[in-house]
């Protein structure tokens, strides 16, 4: 079990930096879906470790209505770019004219963007379920922020101000993966707090003998006299 919690934990958490490398430019697209591969398999790893399929579960839910939301917002975009090909002759210059190409490509790009929100919050409470239920079975609290940013960050992606929400959240993500602990260590931390020591046994200090004086003169006198 201590193997499969290791390889878990190692390929979420290199899953999850694939995923944030994921924006680089020109191979991004290509990081981030051995990312995608990645995290799965460790959460398949781990969600046998905890005995709790619905780590993976929900994992694997989230993924698919996040790629079902890149392909609604990839039909939007393509959708709008066509409709304004229509309405310029294929030029994309200033001599726009009203076109039914338009009007039809500006309804889909509304449409697939509505369709893309709605899945992108649907892959957003399924990783939320996921993260709780980490932070829950491995007591590391970076997976509750994870899942709180990722949860807002779906629905502020309208203002963009989501977007760096979630690359934040992913970062607690991986935080969260390298720094989460097996049960056993758990156990041990927990029945040894951090930092406690305890406290030694000092031998009984012998007790003092008070020093007798002359009444006349105040001259101390031997308490053994040989």
């Amino acid at each position: 079990m201590g193997t499969s919690f290791e390889y878990g934990k190692t390929l979420a958490g290199e899953g999850s930096i694939l995923l944030i490398l994921g924006l680089v430019p020109y191979v991004g697209w290509v990081l981030g879906i051995i990312g995608i591969i990645l995290l799965l398999r460790g959460m398949k790893e781990l969600a046998n470790y905890y005995q709790d399929n619905e780590i993976y579960k929900n994992a694997l839910t989230g993924v698919k209505f996040y790629i079902i939301a890149l392909i609604a917002a990839a039909v939007a975009t393509t959708s709008i770019v066509v409709g304004v090909g229509t309405a310029t002759s294929f030029t994309f210059k200033a001599n726009f004219v009203l076109t039914a190409g338009f009007a039809v490509g500006l309804i889909a790009f509304f449409a697939g963007l509505v369709i893309a929100f709605i899945f992108y919050v649907l892959a957003a409470s399924n990783l939320r379920r996921t993260f709780n239920t980490l932070a829950e079975k491995s007591g590391e609290h970076s997976f509750a922020t994870a899942a709180t940013l990722l949860w807002w960050g779906a629905f502020l992606t309208i203002i963009g101000v989501g977007l760096i929400l979630i690359f934040i959240a992913w970062i607690f993500a991986v935080i969260g993966f390298f720094a989460m602990k097996s049960q056993q260590l758990q156990q041990t931390y927990a029945s040894q707090p951090y930092g406690y020591t305890p406290p030694s046994i000092q031998p009984p200090a012998p007790p003092s003998q008070a020093a007798k004086y002359c009444s006349n003169c105040g001259t101390p006198i031997e308490q053994h006299k040989t």
